[in-house]
């Protein structure tokens, strides 16, 4: 037993004889339609079109994710203009921008301890490690 296939356009949905699968390319991509040689003409005028386009125009790459904000403050109560300030006024060599130094933040911190940061109780050091789990207390 014969099988007839019958393609349709899938623009217009004409079953003409001349209705083919038609490949085609679209930045790197391939895509497959089925289209009579009157839409696949209008398809490649398109694609010619938008090549023109596409040729002259230049690409936008998608946002990044925006700074990371610091993970800690490096001092408390000053800002950076005061740190690099009293830098240049006790002759620590400072950026004029960007990141400051690990040593100019320890320098002033040492020179101003109250702009030391806060640390975070559960990542202090205990003086004495807590017994195993499994292990008693010895004063129980």
């Amino acid at each position: 037993m014969a099988e007839k296939v019958i393609l349709v356009d899938d623009i217009d949905g004409t079953e003409d004889s001349d209705v083919a699968k038609r490949d085609f390319e679209v930045l790197g991509r391939t895509f497959t339609i089925d289209l009579s040689e009157a839409n696949d003409k209008r398809l490649r005028d398109a694609l010619a079109t938008v090549e023109q386009f596409v040729d002259r125009a230049r690409e936008v790459k998608a946002a990044g994710r925006g700074r990371k904000a610091a993970s800690a403050a490096k001092v408390k109560g000053y800002t950076n203009s005061d740190v690099r300030a009293w830098a240049r006024e006790n002759d620590v060599e400072v950026s004029a921008r960007g990141v400051i130094a690990d040593e100019v933040y320890a320098a002033f911190i040492q020179a101003h301890p109250d702009a030391a940061p806060d640390t975070a109780p559960d990542t202090q050091a205990s003086d004495t490690p807590a017994p195993p789990a499994d292990q008693p207390d010895d004063d129980a």
